[in-house]
């Protein structure tokens, strides 16, 4: 006789499906998903080095582990680590570098199409190695260089088109951070100004301000990536130094309504820096980047702690590209 009371529910995270058990078996329950455009959780990875500067536009679908498919172009070809954001209806991408230049260019995509890019309006300071969080209705765009290292945080109303705002200065400025966010608060984590960073800064993201400390990471690291539920941030890879630049595999996360430093999650399925970020505030997908492989994906589930598991792979490299998604933890 089985042990399992009938009736019994559990999360299997195989499937990503909740089961309940009955006459001794498991049975998928049917549940009503969050209609978003572009289906639930649709990742794009933008921009970045080939070596040569990109214009490639791809996606995933994050509840679906495979490998990516063309979405579309940039208006202009871009690396060095541009922003990016997004509503559940519209995604931007900010600033990077048209080599040689630093560029304030703002673009935008439609999640529910693949069409090219379109312009949206321009950052207060053109600027690469900067990063993006927001909220259903904001996007946060922070840090980078210009060539001088940056403390700006603008942010631009997803819905409108138009140049970006200042909203206030990081506690520290940097470059090459991470960023993650819930519907109320958008985190900065880690970065370079000249040597690594362990600083996680914080904005409420609905109002104006400068930054206050979070906390630490678990080490001090540059070009890590940041994925959340509306919850828990968890930031992924990076490297060490500047001098030496060694690549890391590790994980770890913080609560995000709750100050303090963050903890150890699991490990990347390879060392990786320079990667970009997507998820659905369930899983956690980390697309690409300097890597042995280049274009390897893996993912985790953000809600848990452990090693991530192998996703799939992109069509093309985007390296110092651009991450972002229609379902992550800040809408």
């Amino acid at each position: 006789m089985s042990l399992i009371p009938q009736g019994a529910i559990r999360f299997n995270t195989d499937s990503q499906k909740l089961e309940f058990f009955a006459q001794d078996r498991w049975y998928e329950m049917a549940t009503e998903s969050i209609s978003l455009d572009g289906g639930v959780g649709r990742g794009i990875a933008a921009g970045g080095n080939t070596p040569g500067q990109s214009d490639v536009l791809e996606y995933i679908t994050i509840p679906t582990q495979g490998n990516s498919i063309d979405f579309g172009n940039m208006t202009t070809a871009r690396q060095s680590m541009p922003a990016a954001t997004g509503s559940s209806t519209r995604g931007l991408v900010a600033g990077g570098q048209e080599f040689p230049a630093r560029v304030n260019t703002i673009d935008f995509i439609t999640f529910s199409s693949t069409s090219n890019a379109t312009d949206f309006g321009d950052l207060t300071v053109g600027r690469g190695q900067v990063v993006g969080t927001g909220s259903q209705i904001r996007g946060l765009f922070s840090a980078g260089q210009s060539p001088s290292t940056e403390d700006v945080i603008d942010f631009v109303t997803i819905a409108a088109t138009g140049n970006a705002v200042d909203f206030g200065n990081l506690t520290v400025a940097r470059r090459i951070p991470a960023a993650a966010s819930s519907p109320t608060r958008s985190l900065i984590a880690g970065g370079l100004n000249p040597s690594s960073l362990n600083v996680i800064d914080y904005v409420t993201t609905s109002t104006t301000g400068n930054a206050f400390d979070f906390g630490d990471l678990t080490v001090i690291r540059y070009a890590p990536i940041g994925v959340s539920s509306k919850t828990r941030a968890a930031f992924m890879g990076g490297s060490g130094t500047p001098d030496s630049a060694p690549r890391v595999d590790m994980i770890d996360f913080v609560e995000i309504a709750t100050r303090g430093d963050a903890t150890d999650f699991g490990d990347l399925t390879e060392i990786s820096t320079f990667g970009q970020p997507a998820s659905d505030s369930i899983r956690g997908v980390r697309m690409g980047g300097v890597t042995p492989l280049d274009t390897s994906c893996d993912y985790i589930n953000i809600a848990t702690k452990g090693d991530a598991v192998f996703f799939g792979s992109l069509l093309t490299t985007h390296k110092e590209g651009a991450g972002m998604s229609n379902a992550h933890g800040g809408l």
